[in-house]
C-alpha cells in the first residue's frame, strides 16, 4: 500500500533494549525534564529502558499519510517514533510483530521495534530503531537476493496466515490460519477486497466477476509446491531503501505467511528490474506458471487501491479479472 515503522505483546510492551543506529530533526531544544515522564510514555521509555538521560532534539520525518513520524535524538542515539491519535495500539502491535519476525530471519535489514503502547488520552505509538538512509534506494541485485533469503528462512508450521490480523495501508488484512493457499488467498485476500468494494461502492459487477475467478482459479496453481513463506506484504518503492552502507532496508510491512510469488503483487509500482529477479530466482527458483499468476497477485493490491482511493483503480482490477475469466474460459 502506498503510504510509510517487539518479544511479548500486550497493550503496552517492549522489546529488549538494543543499541540504535542513527534516521533524520526543529531547532535545538532543552533536554526534557525527568519530572514530565508520567505525562509522555514515549519520553518515559526513552529515558528509562531506552538508556538515554536526555532528549536533545525532536524532528519530524515525512513520508507517511496515516501516522505522524518523528526522530528523537538522545545522548544514547536516535529513535524513530510513529504516533497515531485515532487508533489504538493493535495496529502498531501487528506492525511490530511483523518487523520482529523479519528481523529474526537474519536476512534483510528492517527497523528493530522496541516499544508499543497507548498515548495519554487516545491513540498509540511505536518506538523503533532509527536507520539513517543512504543516497540510493537500493542495490536491485542485492535486494532480490536478500528478499529471497528472507522467504527461504521465514517458514510457518501453522500454514498460511499470521499470528495477528494487520492492515494493508489502512485496510484491515485478515490473517486467520489456513492450510490451503488457494482457499486463503481467495477468501482472505481477493474475497475480502471484493466484498469491501460491493459494500462501499455497491459494485456488484466486480464482486460477481471476481467471485467467478476465485471459484475457478485452481488451474493456475497446478504442478507447483506452495510453502508458507514470511512476506513483507506491501513491497512498493516507498517501502524500499538502503542504509548508509548500501544494504537494502524494507519498511512498513503488512506481514503474513504466504506464497512467495505474492510478494510481487505491488511490482507495478516497485521498480523491480531484471537484476532483481535474476538474483531472487537464484535463491528461490522460479516455478512453472509464474507469469500466469503474476497478475492474480497484483489484483489484490489493485482492489485495495480501488477501495482506498476510488474509481481510478477499478479499470485495472476489472481488466485483470476479465483477462483471467477469458483465459480460464469461465
Amino acid at each position: 500500500m502506498m503510504v510509510a515503522h517487539l518479544g511479548f505483546i500486550s497493550l503496552s510492551f517492549s522489546f529488549p533494549s538494543m543499541p540504535c543506529i542513527p534516521r533524520l530533526g526543529f531547532t535545538k531544544r532543552r533536554p526534557f525534564a525527568m519530572a514530565a515522564l508520567s505525562d509522555d510514555p514515549i519520553k518515559e521509555w526513552i529515558l528509562t529502558e531506552g538508556k538515554a538521560t536526555q532528549i536533545t532534539r525532536i524532528r519530524p520525518v515525512g513520508g507517511g499519510c496515516i501516522n505522524l513520524a518523528n526522530r528523537y535524538d538522545t545522548d544514547a542515539g536516535s529513535f524513530f517514533v510513529k504516533t497515531n491519535r485515532s487508533i489504538g495500539p493493535s495496529m502498531f502491535e501487528a506492525e511490530a510483530i511483523g518487523l520482529d519476525a523479519m528481523c529474526k530471519t537474519g536476512t534483510i535489514r528492517v527497523p528493530r521495534p522496541f516499544k508499543v503502547g497507548p498515548l495519554g488520552n487516545s491513540g498509540s505509538f511505536i518506538v523503533m530503531e532509527f536507520i539513517e538512509f543512504g543516497a540510493s534506494r537500493s542495490n536491485q541485485s542485492l535486494l532480490g537476493r536478500k528478499l529471497a533469503e528472507m522467504h527461504k528462512a521465514g517458514k510457518s508450521e501453522k500454514g498460511f496466515g499470521f499470528p495477528v490480523d494487520n492492515t494493508i495501508g489502512s485496510t484491515p488484512q485478515i490473517n486467520t490460519w489456513c492450510s490451503d493457499w488457494i482457499q486463503f488467498y481467495g477468501e482472505h485476500r481477493l474475497g475480502f477486497q471484493l466484498k469491501l468494494a460491493k459494500d462501499q461502492y455497491g459494485d456488484s459487477t466486480i464482486y460477481q466477476k471476481g467471485q467467478r475467478l476465485i471459484k475457478n482459479m485452481e488451474p493456475l496453481f497446478e504442478n507447483i509446491v506452495i510453502e508458507p513463506c514470511l512476506l513483507h506484504g506491501d513491497l512498493w518503492s516507498g517501502n524500499i531503501t538502503s542504509d548508509k552502507s548500501g544494504e537494502p532496508v524494507i519498511l512498513d510491512p503488512a506481514c503474513y505467511y504466504g506464497h512467495n510469488e505474492a510478494e510481487f503483487g505491488m511490482s507495478w509500482c516497485a521498480g523491480f528490474g531484471g537484476s532483481f529477479y535474476s538474483s531472487y530466482f537464484e535463491v528461490m527458483p522460479k516455478q512453472s506458471g509464474f507469469e500466469k499468476r503474476r497478475d492474480l497477485y497484483m489484483l489484490y493490491h489493485y482492489l485495495n487501491h480501488y477501495n482506498l482511493f476510488g474509481s481510478g483503480y477499478r479499470s485495472s482490477a476489472m481488466s485483470i479479472i476479465d483477462g483471467y475469466l477469458r483465459m480460464l474460459k469461465v
